[in-house]
């Protein structure tokens, strides 16, 4: 593991800013054919993505110090530290302002999600790589072949422990999430139909994965919310395919 990759003079290089920086930069690149393929403006791609970025990293801060305020008493710095970010509060942060974003850019917020539910799955499969470099979000012990042991890692596993890396587990459900939406992405033509999907592959996938994870305290919530965002995903996809086509195209057309 290698939680720094170098230092340049007083300041430390982490690897997890690296690969979350590259998640965005390929997110980015994987929303901008998005847009071309639906005939949406691709100019505003750049500050989509860094809105989405921000009220990722505000979201992921704010739901780890909510799942964390035990440690206010004790150690109240850590919570505001450069370590722990969450990644639900992540996704919820970056979907609200570029919510707004689009609201105010008068895009169609169908097209632009579904552009965005693949670089979504790609930008996450960047962030577990972090994550195993950083040594945290790891699984519970194991004695599997291809166990890992983190004893310098952010949260250093006990002497003589080996893990679990569903870091690198999820990282690869996301890529092949990413490819299936790929692939399905000039097929599945109604909006909304391709970020629903992804709600329902990627909250299940979550959902099941947290049973690897090492306990800790929020996983009952984690859990909650993978089923929910599961289910609204399920809604959402029934909803979409349930739609006429000349309902879906007259939404299509009128909606910012």
């Amino acid at each position: 593991m290698h939680p720094y990759l170098f230092s340049w003079g007083p300041f430390l290089v982490h690897s997890y800013g690296v690969t979350m920086s590259l998640g965005f930069l390929a997110a980015g690149l994987v929303t901008f054919y998005g847009f071309k393929r639906r005939g949406l403006d691709t100019e505003p791609i750049i500050w989509l993505v860094a809105i989405a970025a921000l009220g990722g990293v505000i979201g992921a801060k704010a739901d780890y110090i909510l799942v964390n305020l035990n440690d206010m008493s004790t150690d109240p710095a850590s919570l505001f530290s450069g370590a722990g970010l969450v990644w639900y509060g992540g996704v919820i942060g970056a979907l609200a302002l570029t919510w707004i974003f689009l609201s105010v850019k008068k895009i169609p917020k169908g097209k632009a999600f579904d552009a965005a539910a693949p670089a979504i799955a790609l930008g996450l499969a960047f962030g577990r790589v972090g994550c195993f470099l950083m040594g945290t979000c790891y699984g519970k012990p194991s004695t599997l072949p291809w166990a890992v042991a983190f004893p310098n890692g952010m949260l250093p596993t006990p002497p003589g422990v080996s893990v679990q890396p569903s870091q690198l587990y999820e990282m690869l459900a996301s890529l092949a999430i990413f490819g299936l939406l790929i692939y399905l992405a000039p097929r599945l033509k109604r909006d909304w139909a391709l970020i629903s999907l992804y709600m329902v592959l990627a909250g299940t996938t979550r959902f099941l994965l947290e049973f690897l994870r090492f306990s800790r305290d929020g996983q009952i919530q984690a859990q909650s919310i993978a089923f929910g965002v599961a289910v609204i995903g399920a809604l959402g996809l029934y909803w979409v395919m349930k739609r006429t086509p000349a309902r879906q195209s007259r939404i299509g057309m009128n909606e910012v």
